[in-house]
């Protein structure tokens, strides 16, 4: 099998990256499936064998739009001074409205805590909730985070890489090498295989989505984020793994996200929590 390289101008810049905060804390020590298959969206997308990479996967973002609802399951996996440690969520996310809900599930030991409750997750344009984020928050309270002002812009923090932002960042792909096709879950896929350039991506996204990666863009040590994509054959991404590396205080930090999705079309139902049950209070780091 012939394999096939499709490139885009642009270029990548270094810049500093500070500690992330949230579930992921680098200060103290970094804490990190595959999906069934789902019917047709009838969005009309033409057969993915047919398109040229580099407009298939600016278009990925689009596809899941007119999907809607979507189950998902992630895992975010971390290394850092010889420690690799793996975080899984599942859930699901709606791809108009661009809010999901995901519960995330530390490794024991993550953050010094054996036996931490899961903790829920709420996806909002610019802001992230979390529920039994413990670090002193009180039983039962939510935490608000503004995504555009954190250094990853969320692609990171929260455990679970932001759906939309995942496939947004498709978009600064630049270099892509057609790796062929596969299967996934009983699923026929075309695999891609690139590199994504964080700047260009933030540039490209739709508004919802502007300002989170236009954090990251500024935040990574690297703008260049390879990445892996699989698409079926209407064109809906159907998972995509992303390698990001950022620096703190400590050692370089390499972070491997992996977004599965499935059961297009399901409903889905987020419910932001009331001012009075978010905690504003001091939140303990490391």
């Amino acid at each position: 099998m012939a394999v096939q390289r499709y490139r885009d101008g642009g270029g990548a810049r270094a810049v500093r990256a500070l500690a992330v905060t949230g579930v992921i804390a680098v200060t103290a020590g970094c804490f990190g499936g595959d999906g069934a298959s789902g019917a047709g969206d009838g969005s009309g997308q033409r057969s993915v064998a047919a398109g040229r990479p580099l407009d298939l996967l600016d278009r990925a973002a689009g596809v899941l739009v007119a999907a809607g609802g979507a189950e998902t399951r992630t895992s975010m996996e971390t290394a850092a001074g010889g420690t690799r440690v793996t975080i899984r969520g599942q859930g699901v996310y709606d791809f108009r409205a661009q809010v999901g809900r995901i519960k995330v599930v530390l490794p024991e030991g993550a953050g010094g805590v054996d036996g931490h409750r899961p903790i829920t997750e709420l996806l909002t344009p610019g802001a992230l909730y979390m529920k039994n984020r413990g670090a002193g928050v009180p039983d039962g309270k939510w935490v608000r985070i503004d995504t555009t002002a954190l250094k990853d812009g969320n692609l990171v923090t929260g455990g679970v890489t932001d759906p939309m932002a995942a496939a947004e960042l498709l978009r600064g792909a630049s270099d892509v090498t057609y790796a062929g096709r596969t299967e996934l879950a009983g699923v026929t896929v075309h695999h891609y295989r690139g590199v994504a350039d964080l700047g260009r991506a933030a540039r490209a996204a739709s508004a919802r989505s502007r300002g989170a990666l236009g954090a990251a863009a500024k935040g990574f040590s690297k703008d260049a984020v390879s990445f892996d994509a699989y698409l079926d054959e209407d064109g809906r991404l159907r998972k995509v793994r992303h390698r990001f590396t950022f620096s703190s205080e400590g050692p370089e930090v390499s972070v491997v996200s992996t977004l599965l999705l499935y059961g297009f079309g399901v409903p889905v139902r987020v419910e932001l929590p009331d001012e009075d049950a978010i905690y504003t209070g001091r939140i303990r780091q490391g």
